[in-house]
């Protein structure tokens, strides 16, 4: 048997063909999906929800198998950029790589008819010889605590990340932001519910920050003709790491914006809106959700009417967020009354407002119209705050139609264009939000003496930090990785299920973290309470996960099922 603690190319390559084989098993669900849900030659998405049990947990399995796979991928790069460091990532991958397979089988093994196997099919994976001798090797409990010993060893420090210097400079650059401004400032804006304030938004603009999805062009740091996803996702880690209310969604709202007019708005609206958004003057938010429509975009109801020079908007936006501090909201509204038009009537428009302090405000018109927004008490995610918003013959003018005449009726789209940047932000929140409470756990279990002993001297904490150490590396590395694909016009999918598990993980991972600071973790005292709060929205922003896993994931994989 391999020796856990010598997690070299071997090793890597055993992990690496177990994976294989049990994304095989899941590419058999998905076939036998695809054969249940065909109406003629095209995947019926009626006939695919009658098997909504089944695709959400496959969805699962793929997601976390393919976060596996990113992590071994690194774990080889590592070994051949940089040999001598590779080996605690490369156990930190091997333990992954076993508990992912484990996890997949084990949903598998669970109902084996309903995913269209037999138990032998499972076993034919798991239960052979090799993959038995491995999984037996890596997820002892001797092999798990060596790890959490060799996690307290390096005070947490997972490695080499392999970014290049460009990169490097810009995640040093936000880190001394984020510890030197945010996280200062984190807990009083947390308890007092308050708006992010001037000292952290005022750097963030002179920094450049608002422009990095924005074209060279336009006034932004994007290099002409190439996308810097990878850039971004390392700014919004570092920055919510700081804290994630405060400042880790900042950068979402205008790269959504950017995206949305580079796509399709006309040469004028990028000259005038694309310099503004790049220095945070004004500051945006996107109005698309809606009370009782949730994610399903398709099923806006907000009524655009025509009038002279423009339109009028009546009803209601929710889940805003920064919707009173935005001077500018991107707004889906239906310009086709027909219920029939469906996602083909919507067409997205700019609105511009009054930045408002506070957790309401009104905006009324010469006109009679009127706007009127207010704040939704959350658990936690304060800073930014969400608004619920009222519009009463609101006028809108005709200019402001993303896309000009052109644009109407294609409002879903640019709305799309935005929402994979968004998604794979969310999974770089989860990552730097689960930082943050990785190293207050390290800190915390060699202070804290329970019957006479640091905890970090005993197993079990030992165990929970290895397994904590191993699922952000994992969580990293796909959302670095499917960053990657986006910049080459990849990787939409992917996208999704980076953020589907690293926001199911988030969850998981500051329950753990609050578990190790026992009552403290509990009490207000210590930030931890905080980032458990905090992880809860990322399941549900940005795509709820079990719309993603219904009607994005899965139903993306069986359509190209073979």
């Amino acid at each position: 048997m391999t020796d856990p603690s010598q997690a070299g190319g071997q090793v890597l390559d055993q992990a690496s063909t177990l994976l294989s084989e049990t994304r095989r098993l899941i590419d058999r669900v998905l076939v036998d999906l695809k054969s249940k849900t065909l109406e003629g030659e095209r995947v019926s998405p009626a006939k695919l929800d009658n098997y909504q049990l089944v695709s959400y947990e496959i969805s699962l399995c793929w997601a976390e198998c393919t976060s596996a796979r990113f992590l071994l991928d690194y774990a080889g790069r590592l070994q051949a950029e940089a040999p001598g460091a590779a080996g605690f990532a490369g156990r930190l991958a091997t333990l992954f790589c076993a508990e992912a397979v484990t996890a997949t089988t084990g949903r598998l093994r669970a109902r084996p008819a309903d995913f269209g196997l037999i138990e032998a099919d499972i076993n034919a994976v798991s239960g052979s010889d090799a993959a038995a001798g491995f999984l037996a090797t890596h997820l002892a409990a001797d092999n798990i605590a060596a790890i959490g010993e060799e996690v307290l060893q390096r005070d947490g420090d997972l490695g080499a990340d392999l970014l290049d210097e460009n990169h490097t400079i810009m995640r040093d650059t936000f880190r001394r932001f984020a510890d030197d401004v945010v996280a200062p400032l984190a807990e009083e804006i947390h308890r007092g519910d308050l708006d992010i304030p001037e000292e952290i938004l005022s750097p963030l603009r002179e920094m450049g920050m608002f422009g990095l999805s924005i074209p060279e062009n336009y006034g932004g740091l994007q290099e002409e003709g190439r996308e810097d996803t990878l850039g971004m996702c390392v700014v919004t880690e570092e920055l919510s790491r700081g804290s994630l209310g405060a400042a880790g969604s900042l950068i979402t709202r205008p790269e959504i914006v950017a995206r949305a007019l580079l796509k399709g708005g006309t040469e004028e609206q990028k000259q005038h809106w694309l310099p503004q958004v790049a220095v945070g003057e004004p500051l945006c938010a996107v109005a698309v959700t809606e009370p009782n429509y949730g994610s399903d975009v398709a099923g806006v109801r907000l009524k655009a009417s025509p009038v002279e020079g423009g339109w009028t908007f009546n009803g209601a936006k929710t889940w805003c967020t920064f919707g009173g501090k935005a001077g500018l909201l991107m707004v889906l509204a239906r310009t086709n009354p027909d219920p029939a038009a469906g996602h083909r009537g919507l067409s997205m428009f700019l609105v511009e407002k009054p930045a408002s302090e506070g957790h309401a405000f009104e905006v009324d018109q010469p006109s009679g119209g009127k706007l009127t927004g207010r704040a939704i008490a959350t658990l936690g995610y304060r800073g930014m705050h969400s608004f619920e918003l009222f519009f009463d013959d609101f006028f809108v003018p005709a200019e402001n139609v993303i896309g000009g005449v052109d644009g109407e009726g294609k409002g879903f789209y640019y709305a799309m264009a935005g929402f994979a940047g968004g998604r794979i932000q969310t999974a770089a929140r989860a990552v730097g939000l689960m930082r943050a409470a990785f190293e207050k756990s390290i800190s915390y279990a060699k202070e804290r003496v329970v019957f006479d002993h640091p905890i970090a001297d005993y197993q079990l904490t030992r165990v929970k930090l290895a397994r904590m150490a191993a699922h952000l590396l994992a969580c990293r590395q796909i959302t670095y990785g499917v960053s990657d694909l986006m910049d080459s016009g990849a990787g939409d999918m992917e996208a999704s299920g980076a953020k589907l598990f690293a926001s199911k993980t988030a969850e998981w991972f500051t329950r753990e973290a609050l578990q190790i600071h026992g009552g403290m973790g509990y009490a207000e005292e210590t930030p931890v309470s905080r980032y458990f709060a905090d992880a809860r929205v990322l399941s549900i922003f940005e795509g709820a996960e079990e719309t993603l896993a219904l009607k994005v994931i899965t139903r993306s994989l069986v359509e190209n099922a073979a």
